[in-house]
């Protein structure tokens, strides 16, 4: 049976399409159809921009539907449906949010979107600083809480991370050029390099070297001696296999994958891998076990009838920005693209479309994190890290019917 609301929804037998709100004080209301409710409770957590008009959801002890991606407090999921059209949550008796105003054809521009703009660069170019939130609220005219809610908002974390993130940056750059050019290879000593390292971390604004330390697992992906060192003592495992799109290599960490590539022959990959890891221990793995061999069968799925999930942990290197980036990647459904400037909208930067390229372009675990569902504006492959023909062929494999 078909959904008139939805034509496009599928249904299986004995599965629910219908859900019938609570009764107002004045009159009942009638069941509406809820689409793959599963999904799109994940995209309303996720405040995924790229799901405005497909959906709406609705808040049952208030009343209101909303966007996907609005800013507004998530309400307990025992409270939310969801509705196909702003017609069809207002028939059953919900308001329109007045913050996302869901009734709109295309939302406004966000109001606080320059402001924190200018925010972030006053506090990129204060990072060795230890700036106070109350002093960037000074330099761009715009209050504290406004601050708050608006980096939250519009680039999904405090003020206080976005600072972190900069001073973690500046911390590699003051520390790694010096290295690189003086003692490339040479083993150090810890007595000298304590020093340095020191240093480094006043220089990036850090209060103590604690400070730097507590997370730097999450942040830098290695401690900052190992950083310092070039990734020396970090043990990386790969393999190379046949896959449908060539040759390909994968490497983990103990912590997780960090590395999937594609290359012409195993000679060209594996040197690439040293290239990226040159102070590293590289072990080729006897055998593909464990997330080397989970990854190998997902790459191998990709271009089949039946695609494997990614049941493997990631361990890749980004700065925040690219963080976001690759996460707003993997939301992307199989089978869709989204344009780079759709893209950066989705992120609440719709100017920074060169900068979500050039995540893109730097993402190390190809179809892990599936850049090749970014295309350009007018549709057409642009570039690929791993060669616009395999894009192609990633993209003719996901759009087939299965």
């Amino acid at each position: 049976m078909s959904n008139p609301h939805y034509p496009n929804a599928p249904h299986q037998p004995g599965q629910e399409i219908a859900e019938t709100l609570p009764d107002p004080p004045s009159q009942p209301l009638a069941p509406v159809p809820s689409v793959f409710p599963g999904r799109q409770w994940q995209q309303v957590l996720a405040r995924d921009a790229s799901a405005d008009g497909q959906f709406f959801y609705a808040v049952k002890s208030t009343h209101i539907y909303c966007r996907p991606s609005c800013p507004s407090r998530r309400p307990a999921r025992k409270n939310v449906t969801f509705f196909p059209s702003a017609a069809a949550a207002e028939k059953a008796g919900y308001h329109a949010c007045k913050r996302c105003e869901p009734a709109l054809a295309t939302p406004r521009p966000d109001p606080q979107a320059a402001a924190i703009a200018a925010a972030t660069e006053y506090i990129t170019r204060h990072a060795s600083e230890r700036t106070r939130l109350a002093d960037v609220a000074k330099a761009t005219g715009v209050g504290r809480l406004t601050l708050l809610r608006g980096f939250r908002r519009v680039l999904g974390v405090s003020p206080g991370e976005f600072a972190r993130a900069q001073r973690v940056s500046r911390f590699k750059d003051v520390l790694r050029p010096a290295d690189a050019a003086s003692e490339p290879r040479r083993k150090v000593s810890p007595a000298p390099a304590a020093p340095r390292i020191t240093d480094a971390i006043y220089e990036a604004g850090f209060g103590s070297s604690s400070r730097l330390y507590e997370s730097s697992n999450d942040t830098l992906g290695m401690t900052p001696r190992t950083m310092r060192a070039g990734g020396a003592g970090l043990l990386i495992r790969y393999t190379t296999a046949a896959s449908p799109l060539g040759r390909m290599l994968v490497a983990a960490t103990p912590t997780g994958v960090c590395a999937i590539a594609f290359g012409r022959d195993d000679a060209e990959l594996i040197a690439d891998l040293r290239k990226r890891f040159d102070q590293a221990q590289l072990v080729p793995a006897k055998g593909n076990t464990g997330w080397l061999a989970d990854a190998v069968a997902f790459i191998a799925s990709q271009t089949s009838e039946h695609p494997l999930a990614a049941t493997f942990p990631l361990d890749v290197r980004a700065t925040a920005f690219q963080q976001r980036v690759w996460k707003a990647l993997q939301q992307i459904p199989r089978g869709q693209t989204r344009s780079y400037s759709e893209l950066a909208r989705a992120l609440g930067q719709p100017t920074a479309t060169r900068a979500v390229a050039a995540a893109c372009g730097a993402n190390p675990v190809a179809v892990a994190v599936p850049c090749h569902r970014v295309v350009g504006k007018n549709g057409s492959l642009t570039g690929y890290r791993w060669g616009v023909e395999r894009k192609r062929k990633l993209l003719a494999a996901e759009s087939a019917p299965r």
